[in-house]
């Protein structure tokens, strides 16, 4: 079993290797994290899950719920899409190198996905690029530096002011691709 929440209250659930947020999953108020991985990543997600839980945040688990294989890019989609549409405030994906789940959460309009390997990089991600949801690599980074960069960038945050010019033109250029 694992657990999610559900209209903000966790619960049990069978496992499953779905991506498929449902709607009526969310983090309280949209205040939350999403958070989601392959197999690849699938052990290092539950820690994160834990601890973040632990620290008193909202998580909502986007899947996988085991080892088992998996593809990489529907979970980073889900989480990306939580996101995107306000069902969580962040979000976090983790694959083997972190690379491929950052591109697919980049192709979602208004994410701003950032891979990030140390401390330097998740601050700079929040500080001057205003990322909303962080790509980890569980083969390149261990358990402790992982969730030390989880925490620095939980805590940056947006610099504003010089940087806003710069991720404005982010979204623009987001904007020229978009089907209307």
């Amino acid at each position: 079993m694992v657990s999610r929440i559900v209209d903000g209250v966790m619960t049990q659930q069978a496992p499953s290797t779905s991506a498929e947020v449902p709607d009526e999953q969310e983090a309280p108020g949209g205040s939350g994290i999403a958070i989601g991985a392959d197999h690849g990543g699938y052990p290092l997600k539950e820690r994160l899950a834990f601890r973040l839980r632990e620290q008193g945040h909202a998580v909502l688990d986007c899947g996988t719920d085991s080892p088992d294989a998996v593809d990489y890019p529907d979970f980073a989609h889900a989480v990306a899409s939580a996101v995107a549409t306000g069902k969580a405030q962040w979000g976090i994906v983790v694959d083997g190198a972190g690379i491929g789940s950052a591109m697919v959460a980049n192709k979602v309009p208004g994410v701003r996905a950032a891979l990030c390997y140390d401390l330097s990089t998740a601050r700079n991600s929040r500080e001057h690029n205003h990322a909303n949801v962080l790509s980890l690599g569980a083969g390149l980074i261990g358990e402790n530096l992982a969730w030390q960069i989880v925490q620095e960038w939980l805590t940056t945050d947006w610099g504003g002011d010089r940087h806003a010019r710069r991720a404005q033109k982010i979204t623009e250029v987001e904007k020229r691709y978009l089907k209307t």
